[in-house]
């Protein structure tokens, strides 16, 4: 198997050297990477401007662009056999609820379900994030699931992992997203020269967090296995606005 890894946290994370070790036990692993920190970048592409492709080792390259474009320019030319899967992570910080519209995890991981590829975003939740190795033999063990009995073509698989080791993991849930408060007030301060700054705020806490979501399971200890689709259709309203329409 040949796996692509990507990322938002940039080439040089512990996340994704931690997942790239893990993975290269099992498969072939290719690395294009962003060349720094790009979280939050959601599914945007570099349209105006050319992308630059640095070789920083064998098989690992590092791109002046964002998640998404480090999975598309792999995917449609770049490299010159093409993967089977694509892992993007692990990130460090959450993607749980309403934080998959933003994240750059996923949105690798959502281009290569884009150009047909099956994909999984993993990322490690909780303070002082150390167990990356965790998260690793988790998405290890989702890949060689995906080797064997495959995945369905219009799924990408969003995983979080609770920052614990593996042996106090509980076990792995299948989940639904569960969504979060509204967002932190902007925070406001000014530069060197008097002129108004603006922070955004921090994300806001788990609203529906209940059973059955991916907070309630990293609340319990357990690594959370979310299914995303990329068709964004709410197929039930469609007869419901062509009734307003007509109003």
């Amino acid at each position: 198997m040949k796996i692509l890894v990507s990322n938002d946290d940039g080439y040089l994370a512990t996340g994704i050297n931690a997942l790239t070790d893990a993975l290269e036990q099992v498969a072939d692993v290719v690395v294009v990477a962003p060349d720094r920190n790009r979280s939050a970048a959601s599914s945007s592409l570099t349209l105006h401007t050319p992308l630059r492709v640095t070789e920083i080792a064998k098989n690992r390259y590092k791109v002046d662009g964002t998640p998404s474009d480090c999975v598309h320019l792999a995917l449609t030319g770049f490299l010159e056999h093409e993967p089977d899967l694509v892992v993007s992570g692990i990130n460090h910080g959450a993607n749980l609820g309403d934080d998959v519209i933003y994240s750059g995890t996923v949105a690798a991981a959502l281009e290569g379900r884009f150009l047909g590829l099956p994909t999984i975003a993993v990322s490690l939740v909780g303070g002082n994030l150390k167990h990356f190795d965790a998260a690793a033999r988790v998405a290890s063990e989702l890949v060689q699931k995906i080797e064997r009995t495959g995945l369905a073509p219009d799924l990408v698989l969003n995983v979080n992992v609770p920052n614990r080791p593996y042996d106090k993991l509980q076990g792995v849930q299948a989940t639904r997203l569960g969504f979060r408060h509204k967002s932190e007030q902007i925070l406001k301060d000014s530069d060197p020269y008097g002129r108004p700054i603006y922070w955004v705020g921090p994300a806001g806490d788990g609203q529906d967090a209940g059973e059955g979501t991916d907070f309630h399971a990293i609340e319990q200890g357990y690594a959370s296995v979310t299914p995303l689709r990329v068709d964004l259709t709410r197929h039930e309203s469609v007869p419901v606005i062509a009734d307003w329409l007509k109003q």
